[in-house]
């Protein structure tokens, strides 16, 4: 598989995800669409979503409800596509969704693998590749990045280090879409900083690859520790996604 090859899957996921084509993610200009979730959407999103704005570096490409499609075509016009998800910009976008009754929810930065750059890295300690029925006992807070208790039919693969008998770090993946598998990783607070976590998310994309899938892996700007992860694992930014829903649900996410 190569690097052209996953991201034409990735961009064929994300029109699945919006209801749209995938020339529409390299277009030189703006695209707005009514937002529609296909059959082969990722498993994890959940409507109602009032828009979503994704890029792959050429344009935004925007999907949204009938009561906000105007608001964001104004948005995306108004600004450089790249300043469409960072502040200042982005509150001008909010304080119009407030007034309808809806507030921006989610952003975040996917990588995909750079195919030349998957290092083999080791720890120091014994890995060991885990399948579905490993992970039964491991639904515990430690390892909540990894493995997620509310989707425990899509974590179908994983790669774990053992200090003794003692599971130390966990990464995992989820198949959370037909050709896309996306990893979490988790590390013991006592045994971080030893390269564990890159050990075991470098080997896990291997892993994926082999069995045809694609790997995926998310995280927020800010979470440095996670960036550099991905970094060192062989990751390269691939897209960045901003998701606004309606108001009463991002509050109840803030209790």
């Amino acid at each position: 598989m190569t690097n052209r090859e996953m991201m034409e899957i990735a961009m064929r996921q994300s029109a699945e995800d919006m209801g749209c084509r995938v020339e529409d993610f390299k277009a030189d200009k703006n695209v707005v669409v009514p937002i529609k979730l296909g059959k082969k959407a990722r498993k994890y999103l959940k409507e109602p979503i009032t828009c979503n704005l994704v890029s792959y570096g050429n344009n935004i490409m925007a999907a949204s409800i009938p009561e906000t499609m105007d608001l964001v075509s104004a948005y995306v016009d108004k600004f450089e596509f790249y300043h469409c998800f960072e502040t200042p910009n982005m509150h001008w976008l909010n304080e119009r969704l407030v007034e309808k009754g809806h507030k921006i929810c989610f952003m975040a930065e996917y990588y995909l693998p750079d195919i030349s750059r998957i290092p083999t890295l080791s720890c120091a300690y014994v890995t060991r590749v885990l399948t579905q029925e490993d992970f039964a006992d491991l639904y515990r807070p430690e390892w909540s990045n990894a493995l997620c208790e509310d989707r425990k039919n899509l974590d179908v693969l994983g790669v774990g280090a053992y200090d003794g008998s003692t599971l130390v770090g966990l990464a995992a993946c989820s198949a959370d879409c037909d050709d896309m598998w996306q990893i979490g990783v988790d590390v013991l607070p006592e045994y971080r900083r030893q390269g564990i976590a890159s050990a075991l998310t470098s080997r896990l994309t291997k892993e994926i690859i082999n069995r045809g899938k694609v790997p995926f892996y998310c995280t927020a700007w800010s979470n440095v520790r996670s960036v550099r992860n991905a970094v060192k694992s062989g990751f390269i930014p691939a897209w960045v996604e901003m998701t606004a829903k309606p108001a009463n649900i991002v509050d109840e996410m803030n209790l």
